[in-house]
C-alpha cells in the first residue's frame, strides 16, 4: 500500500480527531484535580444504597466550595471540593450519617501553594522531555544519509507526540464535562508514558528510513519511506496490541480508582501507534519533498 500517497487522508483524520477536543477545551476547560487547583477529596463508603440527590443534600449545612460528587462502586462516593480543612473528612461523615452509616476509605487535602508548584512542575516536565526528544534524535539520527537531516527527524516526532498530547488533553476535557474525569498528577504521569512509547514507535519507523537511504540513495524520499512504513507496520501493530489488550483488561477488571489512568493511557497508545505511521512519517516526506524542490529550483536557476 502507498502510505504516503494518502497524507492528505491521514491529516483529515487527525484533525477530525483533536479539533473537537481543542474546541471542548476552549468551551469547557480541563477538570483540574486538587492536585493543580487545591482542595480536597473523599472517599466514603456507605453500609446500604443511597441516592446521589440524598448525599447532595445532606451536605449543603457544609457550604462547600465547588463540590462535585461522583458515584463509585459497592455504594461509595467520591466528594471533591475546593474547600479546604483538617477535619473536613470528619465532618463530611458526620453530615452524611443523616442519610446512611458511613466510613471515610481516603481523604486528600492540597493547598493552592502546593497545587501552583506542582502545575510548574508538571508543565516543566513535558516541556523539557519535548526538548530532550528533539535533541536525542537529532544527535542519534546525525549520520543519517543527505539530503536528510537528522533535525527534522526530531521535530516531525515532536509534532506527532503534540498531535497525541491534544488528542488525550481534548478527550479529557469531553470527559471531565461529562464524567467528571480529572487531570491530576496521575494523567501527567500517564501523558509522559505516553510520549515515551509514542516516540518509541516513531524511531523504529525513523531508523527504518535511515537504513534504507543508505541501502537505496537513489530512491525517492517518499518511496523509501513508505517502503519502511511497510516493513515496521506489523512489528508497531503488534507490540501496541499486546499492550491495548493489558490495558483493556486493566480498565474493564481493575478498580475505579486506576480507571481514569488506565484509559488515558489506552487513548494515548492508540493515538500514538496512529500517529508515528500517519503522521510522523508523512510530515517527514512533505518536509522533505519541499526542500527537494527547493534544491531543484535553485540548481535550475
Amino acid at each position: 500500500m502507498e502510505f504516503t500517497k494518502y497524507n492528505k487522508l491521514w491529516f483529515t483524520i487527525s484533525a477530525l480527531l483533536i479539533i473537537p477536543g481543542i474546541i471542548a477545551i476552549f468551551v469547557w476547560g480541563l477538570n483540574l484535580g486538587i492536585d493543580f487547583k487545591g482542595g480536597t477529596v473523599t472517599a466514603v463508603k456507605f453500609n446500604k444504597t443511597v441516592g446521589k440527590s440524598q448525599v447532595e443534600n445532606s451536605l449543603k449545612n457544609l457550604k462547600l466550595e465547588d463540590i462535585n460528587i461522583q458515584p463509585a462502586k459497592n455504594n461509595q462516593y467520591i466528594i471533591r471540593t475546593a474547600s479546604t480543612n483538617d477535619k473536613l473528612d470528619e465532618q463530611i461523615s458526620s453530615s452524611l450519617k443523616k442519610v446512611g452509616e458511613n466510613q471515610v476509605l481516603n481523604f486528600e487535602s492540597i493547598g493552592p501553594s502546593i497545587s501552583s508548584d506542582l502545575a510548574k512542575k508538571a508543565f516543566g516536565s513535558i516541556i523539557l522531555a519535548s526538548l530532550g526528544i528533539i535533541i536525542y534524535l537529532a544527535i542519534a539520527f546525525r549520520k543519517v544519509p543527505k539530503p536528510a537531516n537528522s533535525w527534522r527527524f526530531g521535530l516531525c516526532a515532536v509534532a506527532a507526540l503534540i498531535h497525541d498530547s491534544l488528542f488525550v488533553l481534548g478527550t479529557y476535557a469531553i470527559l471531565g464535562h461529562y464524567f467528571g474525569y480529572e487531570v491530576n498528577s496521575l494523567f501527567v504521569t500517564a501523558l509522559l508514558t505516553i510520549i515515551g512509547f509514542s516516540v518509541h514507535d516513531t524511531i523504529v519507523v525513523f531508523d527504518r528510513i535511515r537504513e534504507n537511504l543508505r541501502l537505496s540513495p537513489s530512491n525517492p524520499f517518499s518511496h523509501t519511506a513508505n517502503n519502511s512504513i511497510t516493513q515496521t507496520l506489523a512489528r508497531s501493530l503488534n507490540t501496541s496490541l499486546t499492550v491495548i489488550i493489558v490495558l483493556l483488561a486493566m480498565f474493564l477488571l481493575g478498580g475505579e480508582t486506576i480507571k481514569p489512568f488506565v484509559l488515558t493511557l489506552l487513548l494515548g497508545i492508540i493515538i500514538g501507534t496512529y500517529s508515528s505511521i500517519f503522521n510522523a512519517t508523512p510530515l517527514l516526506v512533505i518536509w522533505q519533498n519541499a526542500i527537494d524542490r527547493k534544491t531543484d529550483a535553485a540548481k535550475a536557476t
